[in-house]
């Protein structure tokens, strides 16, 4: 029983001596954000990396996501009588939900693990170690631009998302499905507000952006310095950083459209 007890009591406290070296890197970097924007280039450099490199994926995955809600959202609307609310429909869905939270498990899948491994390989060869030696704090130098071009590139590749998906609910709809391309876009403008639905939904983005890419950088600062170590820091942000996200979505949409 003694076993079973100081194996739980060991479990819990190294649980919570990583939440508490979590929140003291998420402090950090928030207190870094104004510094690391204004050594521009940095952060320049890193937004091209994490939504210049991503912009494919997201753009083909937001077409695709549009034909379908385009097809399913045409045959429900049609049982009703209210086909001709197709744009409505598929605006609302992407901009409120689809949007932010598929391009986030897509940043996550694409970007959140090019920067766990980025971090990881720096740490296991020493390069943060040998900043720390030169009095550069890797932390300010590494992980701030990073995660300031997290939070911009993310709320970019949301609304990309969304507008893509869009034009693909425009194709199918309109183009092939044969409804009134005046009243697709005239619902769609009279039903979206831009506060409510599309505000809202750069909201969830950037709140996304930050859960991603701060996981994605924690894990990777974090990570043992071995091949095998940086291979379980990229498997676990693949999955903390979904987790993440869909957890903040249930909050978000609670406190943002139930109220």
């Amino acid at each position: 029983m003694s076993q079973w007890l100081t194996m739980l009591g060991y479990g819990v406290r190294r649980q919570l001596a990583e939440m508490g070296v979590g929140a003291r890197l998420f402090w950090r970097l928030l207190m870094l954000i104004g510094p690391a924007l204004r050594r521009g280039s940095l952060v320049r450099d890193q937004i091209h990396f994490l939504g210049n490199y991503s912009l494919s994926i997201i753009g083909v995955s937001g077409l695709f996501v549009g034909f379908v809600l385009g097809l399913q959202g045409y045959y429900t609307l049609q049982r009703y009588g209210s086909s001709e609310a197709l744009g409505l429909l598929v605006a609302l869905s992407l901009v409120r939900e689809l949007g932010p939270v598929v391009t986030a498990l897509l940043f996550a899948g694409r970007a959140g693990t090019a920067l766990t491994a980025e971090i990881g390989l720096m740490k296991a060869g020493e390069q943060l170690t040998a900043m720390e030696m030169m009095a550069v704090d890797p932390v300010r130098r590494v992980l701030a631009p990073r995660f300031v071009a997290g939070l911009i590139a993310m709320p970019v590749l949301a609304a990309v998302f969304s507008a893509v998906g869009i034009f693909g609910g425009y194709v199918v709809g309109v183009l092939l499905i044969g409804i009134d391309a005046g009243s697709f876009w005239s619902q769609m403008q009279g039903g979206v507000d831009v506060w409510s639905d599309v505000g809202n939904g750069m909201i969830k983005s950037v709140v996304f952006g930050l859960a991603v890419t701060f996981v994605a950088l924690l894990q990777g600062f974090d990570a043992q310095p071995t091949p095998e170590g940086v291979s379980r820091a990229t498997t676990r942000t693949v999955v903390v950083a979904s987790l993440s996200v869909l957890g903040l979505d249930f909050i978000l949409t609670v406190l943002m459209f139930s109220i």
